[in-house]
């Protein structure tokens, strides 16, 4: 295929493309289907012109037909979802293969930004009319049980009894192009095997192609505590950073052991960008950057600093003891906490979150912070996913950041994600009821 007089191109020199049929190479015998689907790819003039001396077959690999059998495609066609990759093999065979990449719609093109949408939901209601423009979901006990099969309002008429039932229909929903976050329910579960076996009840349902285990943080919590955050007044007895080492790091081995079975891995809970780096030793294919509570929670503390800083009232600091004490800042047996102590907290807070600062003061300091671990770690294939957002700021906030040339090596290792109705909201504008009244009462006096 060559390609001249290029619209695009107009005024630059005319540029030659080739694609694998160029390479004149005899189709592997069984697999004319396949290559058919292959022969319009492009590869670039170097590449041609290093294969072409060398290419007497072309063929697809194991795993490109085991993906047609997996998501089968009309003829002529590959699933979305999944990048080209062209390899030279021994006798002149040219092999191309499918790679997972979410950043490639069908047949193998690109997606129209490098910023990946995602949605954070398990209603298959709400995904539907939002599915063609995803290239991930993701869902945890809380939006499986809580937000749709237990919500008689999003389950209606209880269509759905079971997670098993739901999770089906979302990817029935999604299609091939769309990975799929599940988190098990009950990571302080102590026998491997048992999470395993749940871990591969979704790869099973869902494909291995598609799915993504969610592994959260754990902090202090663990197979022996976790009850007292379902009992009584469902606080903990440890403070969130007084964890034993070992309940601290249960999810990084956690992610490390199911990686090992094969599983891609979404790294969830991550709040403060200290967190990340130890995350990223668990090789995850997601990381996380959850921005609503926090900044909202930065909020609150400057208002409880400054009313004691303007009253010197000690009933303001108590106010902010009882705020913390409400946020696991502090630990269940610490409601005499000195209030000095409070407030030194509370500042050390702020402080770290660059609150005062512009480049915290929108709340997305973590978001910066993970984007500069991404750009120098050693796991290329490693996404960061926005999530937890509310109100009419944060994805404007957001929007403008990614927007920023200084982050523009990194859009494509972003994924946004909220809940539907949220992304829908900032597809509007007031203007648009303006314009569409002028227009459908100018439609209305065509004769």
């Amino acid at each position: 295929m060559i390609t001249v007089n290029n619209p695009l191109e107009l005024g630059r020199t005319s540029q030659v493309k080739y694609s694998l049929s160029a390479l004149g190479a005899t189709a592997v015998s069984g697999q004319e289907d396949d290559v058919q689907r292959i022969a319009g790819v492009d590869i670039g003039l170097a590449d041609f012109a290093l294969l072409q001396p060398q290419a007497r077959y072309l063929g697809v690999s194991a795993r490109f037909r085991d993906v047609l059998e997996t998501f089968p495609t009309p003829t002529g066609h590959t699933p979305a979802g999944f990048r080209f990759e062209t390899s030279l093999r021994p006798e002149g065979l040219v092999e191309v293969d499918l790679v997972r990449d979410i950043s490639y719609d069908q047949d193998g093109i690109k997606r129209p930004t490098n910023l990946i949408f995602s949605a954070d939901s398990a209603n298959p209601y709400e995904v539907a009319p939002i599915a063609p423009l995803l290239g991930n979901l993701t869902c945890n006990p809380g939006i499986v049980y809580d937000l749709f099969i237990n919500n008689p309002e999003a389950n209606v008429g209880h269509a759905f009894d079971t997670r098993e039932e739901v999770m089906a229909e979302l990817g029935r929903i999604l299609g091939p192009g769309c990975d799929i976050s599940v988190e098990l329910n009950n990571p302080f579960e102590e026998d491997f095997s048992k999470l395993l076996d749940e871990a591969e009840e979704f790869r099973e349902m869902l494909s291995p192609y598609r799915v993504v285990i969610k592994v959260p943080h754990t902090g202090p919590v663990n197979a022996s505590n976790v009850q007292q955050l379902m009992r009584g007044d469902k606080r903990l007895s440890v403070r969130y950073d007084q964890p034993a080492t070992a309940d601290a790091l249960r999810g990084h081995n956690l992610a490390l052991r199911l990686r090992q079975h094969g599983f891609r891995i979404n790294y969830t809970l991550m709040f403060e960008p200290y967190q990340t780096a130890l995350a990223l030793q668990a090789k995850p294919a997601f990381i996380n950057s959850f921005v609503r509570h926090r900044a909202k929670q930065s909020a609150a503390l400057e208002h409880f600093i400054a009313a004691w800083e303007t009253t010197k009232d000690q009933a303001c600091l108590r106010e902010l003891r009882s705020f913390l004490l409400a946020n696991d800042y502090l630990a269940a047996g610490q409601v005499e906490y000195p209030l000095l102590d409070c407030l030194k907290l509370a500042n050390d807070l702020l402080r770290y979150r660059h609150w005062s600062d512009p480049a915290g003061q929108d709340g997305l300091d973590a978001v910066r912070q993970n984007l500069r671990w991404l750009r120098q770690v050693n796991l290329p294939d490693t996404r960061l996913i926005i999530c937890s957002m509310e109100g009419e700021y944060n994805y404007p906030d957001i929007d403008n950041l990614l927007a920023d040339p200084q982050w523009a090596d990194m859009v494509h290792r972003v994924v946004l994600t909220a809940e539907p109705s949220y992304l829908a909201r900032f597809t509007s504008s007031n203007l648009v009821v303006t314009y569409q009244r002028r227009f459908m009462n100018a439609a209305a006096t065509a004769r």
